[in-house]
This record gives C-alpha cells, sequence and structure tokens, in this order.
C-alpha cells in the first residue's frame, strides 16, 4: 500500500510510448508522489515499457478501460486520487480511418468518464471543491490556493489544428481555430471540448497540452521513424506517404515530458499550451537524416544479414520507396511554443539532430542489440 502521506495522481496510457517515458521521469522526481498507472494494454500499450519501475514502491499498474466508470470511480476512492495526467487514447491516424467508433470511444467517452469522476469526487458543486481541498474558507481563490487544489491535465495534440500553409511564418498558436482532418484528430478535438466544458460550466482545475509529433525511445513500431529504422535494418523497403514533402514539427519525448511536468504544476487553470520542437522536417529529410546516421554508425557492409539479401545496396537510401498517400493527410504541421516558453519557463534541451541520434541508438539496441 502506498505511503499515506504522499498524494496520489492517476496516470491513464503510459504504458505507451509518451506515458512510458514520463513514469520514471516523474517517479525520479517527485518523491512525494504515489502513481497510478490505468492501462487497458491495447496495441500501443507494452509493460515492457515500464520493466523499470513495476516494482517501485510508489508506483501501480492497474490493467482496465478508462471507460469503465465503475473501475474509475473504484480507483479515485481507494486510492484518493487527488491528479490526473491523462495521456490515454488511440492515437494512429491509420487506424482512424479503418475503424473511427473506436477512437469516438476511447477518445471522447474514456475522456468524458475520467473528468465528470474526477469532478465528482472532487468537488461539491459546480465552482466550489469539497472543504478538505482548500486552504482557506473564501471560496475566491487566489492563484496560489487554485494551483494546489487537484488538477486534470488532458494530454492533446497539434493536429486538432488541422493543416498549415507552406509558409514558416504559419505557425499553430493556442488561439488557432480548431479543424480536424481526420477521425483521429476529430476525437481529439472532441475530447479538448470536453474538458474545457468542465471548467466553464462546473469549475474544475483542468489544463490542456496540444504537442508537435513526439519520436524518441519506446516509440510503438507502426509510426514513420521506428519504421524507417526497422525496415532500414532488415532490408526491405521503407515507405513513404506520397511526394514525402509533408512537413511536421518534431519533439523529442523526455522534452514533451518536461512540459508537462511544468504545465501540470504551473499552467493556469483552464489554459491550453502548445508543446513543440521548432524543429521542421519533411518525411523525405527523416529518412534521409536516419539513413546517413545508420550509414555511418551500422553500414551496409557490416550488417550482414542485408547483404546477403542484396549485395547491390550502397546506402539505406536505396531502401526508400514511395507509396500512395493516405486519405486526409494533413501538409504541414507547426507549433508555435511561445506561450510556454514565456509563461513557464520550458525550453527544448535536443534539436533534432542530437535527439535522432539518442534514438536511433536506442533502436539499434532494441532491433540488433546495438552497434556492432
Amino acid at each position: 500500500m502506498f505511503n499515506n502521506n504522499n498524494k496520489t495522481i492517476l496516470l491513464t496510457g503510459t504504458a505507451g510510448f509518451i506515458g512510458s517515458n514520463f513514469v520514471p521521469y516523474f517517479l525520479d522526481k517527485y518523491p512525494n508522489y504515489n502513481l497510478v498507472n490505468l492501462d487497458l494494454l491495447t496495441y500501443a500499450g507494452n509493460l515492457e515499457n515500464l520493466k523499470e519501475c513495476e516494482s517501485h514502491p510508489r508506483y501501480k499498474f492497474i490493467k482496465g478501460d478508462i471507460c469503465n466508470r465503475e473501475l474509475v470511480e473504484f480507483i479515485f476512492s481507494e486510492y484518493d486520487i487527488q491528479g490526473v495526467i491523462h495521456f490515454a487514447a488511440e492515437s494512429h491516424v491509420d487506424n482512424s480511418i479503418k475503424n473511427p467508433g473506436v477512437f469516438v470511444q476511447t477518445n471522447v467517452n474514456g475522456t468524458y468518464t475520467l473528468v465528470d469522476v474526477a469532478y465528482k469526487y472532487w468537488m461539491e458543486k459546480p465552482f466550489k471543491y469539497k472543504d478538505r481541498y482548500l486552504s482557506t474558507n473564501n471560496y475566491t481563490l487566489s492563484n496560489k490556493d487554485e494551483a494546489s487544489l487537484p488538477r486534470f491535465h488532458h494530454i492533446s495534440t497539434d493536429e486538432v489544428y488541422g493543416t498549415l500553409t507552406d509558409d514558416p511564418r504559419d505557425m499553430f498558436t493556442e488561439k488557432t481555430p480548431y479543424a480536424p482532418n481526420s477521425p483521429y484528430s476529430a476525437s481529439k478535438a472532441s475530447s479538448d471540448m470536453i474538458v474545457r466544458a468542465y471548467v466553464e460550466t462546473f469549475g474544475l482545475n483542468c489544463v490542456i497540452t496540444n504537442c508537435s509529433n513526439n519520436y524518441g525511445p519506446k516509440q510503438h513500431d507502426e509510426k514513420l521513424i521506428p519504421t524507417i529504422i526497422r525496415n532500414a535494418l532488415k532490408g526491405n523497403p521503407i515507405p513513404i506517404y506520397g511526394d514525402g514533402k509533408n512537413i511536421r514539427d518534431w519533439l523529442y519525448v523526455l522534452d514533451h515530458c518536461k512540459g508537462i511536468d511544468l504545465v501540470y504544476h504551473n499552467g493556469k487553470k483552464g489554459e491550453t499550451y502548445n508543446i513543440g520542437g521548432r524543429n521542421e522536417r519533411t518525411n523525405l529529410q527523416i529518412v534521409d537524416r536516419i539513413c546517413s546516421i545508420l550509414d555511418e554508425v551500422h553500414p551496409i557492409t557490416k550488417n550482414y544479414k542485408l547483404s546477403t539479401i542484396n549485395h547491390q545496396l550502397k546506402s539505406y537510401k536505396d531502401l526508400i520507396t514511395f507509396v500512395e498517400d493516405r486519405a486526409g493527410h494533413d501538409k504541414r504541421y507547426a507549433i508555435d511554443a511561445s506561450k510556454l516558453e514565456n509563461e513557464l519557463g520550458w525550453k527544448a534541451d535536443e534539436n533534432f539532430d542530437t535527439g535522432i541520434v539518442k534514438t536511433i541508438q536506442w533502436y539499434l539496441e532494441k532491433y540488433i542489440g546495438g552497434v556492432n
């Protein structure tokens, strides 16, 4: 059982990519927090991602569905949950095109279940928290008092904003109107609006962060960067959608975790904060850079399996193959993180050139046991 003197925070979906990087970071930084991880372990969740945490005395894993209201209510009551950081989501765009209903169920209904249970557990009625959370009898709370209240932090995506022009001055800000173009982004936009409604209607202490494309250790194999690395090492074609000129803003996952930490603790109630790496790259640039690094650290001539498949290959770049573009494929994303930088002092520690080297090293260890 947890130390009752600690505050217990419910994390959802942290057996996935971003959450599994967040948990060890958060455990290490905050010795006064207990963490409960609720995760259904669907295709994107893997407890191997949290192997380092499984025996930690301040961490507990519960397998379950965020849509299961009875279970969520039990967790709040059993562990006296005093904060939520909500990562859980169906997130792969291709899958949302094939089966949109799953995304609506998890991302919309699941978020509603969590935020509604939090509201009913923490508050007596709209705009009145239960007395045990208040350090003052004055219910017109100061910013300091407000920050000490139980908080619901919703993790979202830049895809809710739609797509941008090619003009580099055109960037997503917190004031950009929502214009989601895929079932995935539409479901995330819907969940953002539900959280916003609980702030405006009930006074719940919520914040939202919208992030750009993450990369780094523990990402699911189906995502772009792991797919490039895995296929290259196996000598398989490296698939690139369309002309490969779609642009994304790439954010190293640990930098994202540090941004979440800042917003959860210091963000203003009801506010949205964009987290982006200021690292715009086309998909072609991404694959070119990864192949160049692999050519240097694990060249084809030393890749025994690959050299036996095709002696003609001189570079991993020879494996690049263009495939039919994805439906509803947004052209460009780019986040302006000025609000987070200026108001909360966040700054990315990694640029793409440093982050991608660390990422490739991790996947080399995963796929082939390190560099030969």
